[in-house]
This record gives structure tokens, sequence and C-alpha cells, in this order.
């Protein structure tokens, strides 16, 4: 047997769990991420100093979303959310999480919002694929937009993970994600971040509104 043959069997046999793990090391997957999550903690902070600046010197935040939960229905205010997180994260997450704060079961109705928004972002997913069916939508990506998509196609993952993550609306990042045909299975596993995000800035949030 030659030595490519040896070198092609060798690749061939190689666990699936250690070429990705290779593949995700050489495109640099790895250090991605870890810019992620460091490029997380200043809009984190940036948020706490940015609602203690506006509770101090414009408007009483606890005020307001007093006013808010007396004025609203809990079920008016988390269908208002869900639409919001699966039409391009339209409104803030970050005031519906002081809501919740202010709400009889805070620790409940964050777990809510935080599955509505990874729902949310999932129906995104979806209304994606589904805008390939427009004839002038998918010559616009297949043409103008092939480099791009190509480049996205690559790191799908990454684009999914950024959305989740950071203070960037997660419906367009799975909108897109739908829209380059990227496996559904890989967009329910890494949204699961989407979690992760809401305790973070849940921790900042709660700690400002009393």
């Amino acid at each position: 047997m030659s030595k490519k043959i040896k070198k092609n069997k060798k690749r061939i046999d190689k666990p699936h769990h250690k070429r990705l793990h290779n593949y995700y090391k050489r495109t640099g997957f790895y250090m991605f991420i870890w810019e992620s999550l460091k490029k997380a903690f200043w809009p984190i902070v940036a948020v706490v100093v940015g609602l203690i600046l506006f509770n101090k010197y414009v408007y009483n935040i606890n005020d307001g979303l007093t006013a808010m939960t007396e004025t609203f229905s809990r079920v008016g205010v988390l269908i208002t959310f869900f639409i919001s997180e699966t039409i391009l994260g339209l409104i803030p997450p970050e005031i519906f999480i002081a809501w919740s704060k202010k709400t009889a079961d805070p620790i409940l109705n964050l777990a809510i919002l935080a599955t509505l928004s990874y729902l949310g972002g999932l129906t995104a997913y979806f209304i994606g694929r589904a805008s390939l069916k427009i004839n002038s939508v998918k010559n616009y990506l297949e043409v103008k937009m092939a480099k791009n998509l190509k480049n996205t196609s690559k790191w799908g993952g990454f684009l999914i993970l950024v959305g989740a993550l950071l203070p960037l609306p997660f419906a367009i990042s799975c909108l897109t994600a739908g829209m380059i045909k990227y496996p559904f299975k890989n967009v329910v596993l890494v949204g699961l971040f989407r979690f992760v995000r809401f305790a973070i800035y849940a921790w900042a949030i709660f700690s400002v509104v009393n």
C-alpha cells in the first residue's frame, strides 16, 4: 500500500469530532469564540453604566417599569417581546429583562423571556428559508451576494453565536442562517447560548433595578 493511500486512509479513519476540532482550530473558530466573549464584556458594562446614569439624571427607571407592569398585562408584554425577537429584534431585550425584575416571579418570567427569544430566533430561521421562494430575493442572493454568502456559510455557526451572545439582533443572525440554508440542527444547538446571554444580562440589570 502506497504512502498516499495510507495517508488518505488515516484521514478517513480519524474520528469525526477530531476532524471537526482540527477544522475549527485551523480556521480560527476557538479564537473567534474567545474574542466574542471578550467583546461581550464591555457591552454589558455599558448597559449597566448607561442604566445607572439614565436612572440618576434622566428618568427613574423603577417608576417606569412599575408603570409598565401596572399598565400592560403579562401576556401582552410576552407576546410583544416574541414578535420583536422574531422580526429583526426591534425592541432591545434589556427592557424586558428589566421588566421581569419588577414582576411577582422575576426568575420565571426571565426564563420565559429567554425561551421566547430563542424560539423567536428559530422562527426567523424559517422565515429566512421561506424568503428563498421569492425569486427576486433568491436571485439577489445568488448573484450579488454570492461571495458574501460563501464566506457566511463557512462560519455559519459563528454568526449564530455572535447573535446569541452579543447585543446584536439574534433574529437577524437566524434569518441570515435560514437564507444560506445553514443546518437547522446547528442553529438549535449554537442558539442555546442565547440563554447564557440572558443570564448574564439579568445578573447585571437586576443589580440596578430595585
